[in-house]
């Protein structure tokens, strides 16, 4: 693991707390108010001070339906400010690890995408993350982007934590059983991340290192199936969980934004590239709700 100090953004979101947690004092994590992409002159002079040998990108606006009205907001923090981290990065000739979502893709594929499958983002949210990978390929830096998928943490607002709040408070549960993903945790990419770091620091850049690479948990469930494993788990905690849990279709839990039906993501060229898989979810699930239940 590197032992220089890595430039985080993305303050008390999920990826940027679990890589403070696992890179501990080699993590210099940064958020709002004194980083903010919605102020520049707050990147450059944080980016200045902080001196990083490489940095990692977790920032970005996530409230992908409110994204929908406030297309201005989403553009700011996924596609400028990233455009502008990634500047600096290749004015200080230092390497950039920028995080991106299965989003750009329309989720009519019938196979988990690859990297050089083609874009049609459905959403301003997805077409903003887009136009971020767009921005940081321009720069010039020496940028690997990530592109993952439903993430969930022990902390946070995510998938999780929200199935475990319905568990204790209704007995019937209606979730979407018609889109399927990669449920990914946010300790697990954060691993991979350092990984990453580590290759880069011992091996020196290599110019295939650039581009796209997808980077999820491995294997695949759909929302309803994510659903069931969580209260499985919680209930192995003694925890009140539905007596119901019923499949639904994405046509009857209607939403501003459209989310794709296939989030599969195929890892193959993290592996190759850096020797990286990541665990299957089922395990890391188990894993995460055991912390949420013994915090």
């Amino acid at each position: 693991m590197t032992t220089k100090r890595i430039l985080v953004t993305g303050g008390s979101g999920q990826l940027a707390q679990a890589l403070a947690a696992a890179g501990r004092e080699r993590i210099h994590l940064v958020g709002r108010p004194a980083f903010n992409f919605d102020k520049p002159e707050t990147i450059e002079a944080v980016f200045r001070a902080a001196d990083p040998w490489l940095v990692v990108n977790a920032a970005a606006y996530t409230a992908v339906d409110a994204a929908e009205k406030d297309e201005g907001a989403a553009l700011s923090a996924n596609r400028d400010g990233p455009g502008e981290l990634a500047r600096l990065c290749a004015e200080a000739g230092i390497p950039l690890i920028h995080v991106s979502t299965d989003y750009v893709f329309d989720g009519s594929s019938p196979e988990p995408y690859v990297e050089s499958d083609p874009v049609s983002p459905q959403s301003v949210y997805g077409a903003s993350k887009l136009a971020g990978e767009f921005a940081v390929q321009m720069s010039g830096a020496q940028a690997i982007i990530l592109r993952t998928a439903w993430v969930y943490a022990a902390t946070g607002r995510n998938f999780i934590r929200t199935m475990l709040e319905l568990g204790r408070t209704r007995d019937t549960v209606r979730v979407v059983a018609d889109q399927w993903g990669c449920p990914t945790a946010a300790a697990d990419l954060a691993v991979a991340i350092l990984a990453i770091a580590a290759r880069i620091e011992s091996d020196g850049w290599d110019d295939a290192y650039w581009g796209i690479s997808h980077a999820t948990g491995s294997g695949e469930t759909t929302w309803h199936g994510l659903a069931l494993a969580v209260f499985e788990e919680a209930a192995r905690h003694g925890a009140k969980v539905p007596t119901t849990v019923e499949a639904i279709t994405t046509a009857q839990y209607p939403t501003p934004a459209t989310r794709p039906a296939n989030s599969r993501l195929n890892c193959a060229r993290l592996e190759a590239l850096f020797g990286v898989r990541m665990p299957d979810w089922r395990a890391s699930l188990t894993r995460t709700v055991n912390e949420i239940f013994t915090a």
